[in-house]
């Protein structure tokens, strides 16, 4: 495997076997499997789960890795093509990342969406610009408009609890947050059901519809799989019947980058916090899932989160679980 920068990339048959393969180092590890081993980890952007799941997986495996984030650079780092660099920035992401990368056997590179234009975005200029650089094989951490390994993660949660792939009934729900935030796990968690051949409603308020070419991909992969897509504003007819509700606050797409009428928007939706209202129409045993950091009271009720409905924890496990399995079959022998 020279790439895992998206589920799309895999056929389910792939994708089942990556996870078979996370179950089974589970119950069997492999504590010397990639001994010797080295993983680049770039983050241009935070994380919490991203940079330990990784890190922890290395290690269970038998290999190591290193960070290297901007704020680590003594020089700093400019990352801005064509700019002169007689700022404070001495090191330029254009030389930065064909050093990190040779440093290992593989790297992982997580970077934000820009958030300004979004064309740019959904044709992840900024990720490819980075791949480019680099030879290695390359895990993508999460981009613009993708987060592999956060879905899955999830698919094989879902698959852990036996939640339905076929006829299952999937809710993504946009959900309020005081910031505008990318569009990157709406929009793999989307294909990702898809690709499960889930029936996969999305809700959302006027203004924060998910982009036509991201709905377009995740019903070409629901027609492949037997699944469906829809779209609606209406909470109460998205939970009728669901199975799992995937909360996660987005930008408005209405005002991309656009941050002062983008919350003004979003100001209007304070009660799309998920409580157990929410799950009066769903079936009785419908489970609550988020990708994590997420604020209690705000994007859902402590309720939810404290209560069985919860899965966040098991599919926090997941990603460490996922990764060694991507891992595995990048790095082993």
């Amino acid at each position: 495997m020279k790439a895992f920068n998206d589920l799309a990339d895999f056929s389910n048959e792939e994708i089942q076997a990556l996870i078979d393969l996370a179950k089974h180092l589970d119950s069997n590890p492999e504590p010397e499997a990639l001994k010797g081993k080295v993983l680049s980890l770039l983050f241009l952007s935070p994380s919490l789960r991203t940079l330990a799941s990784f890190q922890a997986a290395m290690t269970r495996l038998g290999g190591g890795s290193f960070v290297i984030s901007p704020e680590m650079s003594i020089h700093g780092i400019e990352s801005r093509p064509g700019i002169v660099m007689d700022g404070a920035a001495a090191e330029h992401i254009r030389e930065a990342i064909p050093v990190i990368a040779s440093y290992g056997d593989a790297i992982g590179i997580r970077a934000f969406a820009e958030r300004k234009d979004i064309a740019s975005d959904m044709e992840e200029r900024e990720f490819r610009a980075l791949t480019e650089l680099i030879d290695t094989p390359y895990i993508n951490m999460e981009s613009a408009m993708n987060h592999p390994c956060q879905s899955l993660a999830d698919w094989k949660t879902m698959d852990d609890l036996n939640i339905p792939a076929n006829n299952g009934k999937f809710v993504l729900s946009w959900a309020y947050h005081p910031r505008p935030l990318p569009l990157a796990v709406p929009a793999a968690t989307l294909h990702m059901a898809a690709m499960r051949g889930m029936h996969v409603t999305v809700v959302q308020p006027e203004g924060f519809e998910l982009p036509e070419a991201i709905m377009r991909k995740a019903a070409a992969a629901a027609e492949s799989s037997g699944g469906s897509i829809t779209e609606t504003d209406q909470r109460r007819e998205a939970m009728e019947g669901a199975q799992v509700i995937y909360a996660k606050s987005w930008s408005s797409t209405r005002h991309y980058g656009d941050k002062l009428n983008d919350e003004k928007l979003r100001e209007q939706h304070l009660d799309w916090c998920v409580d157990e209202d929410w799950f009066e129409p769903a079936k009785d045993d419908c489970r609550f899932m988020h990708c994590l950091p997420v604020r209690r009271g705000v994007v859902v009720a402590d309720e939810i989160l404290d209560g069985p409905r919860s899965i966040v924890i098991p599919q926090a496990r997941n990603r460490m679980l996922a990764q060694m399995a991507i891992l595995h079959k990048m790095l082993g022998h």
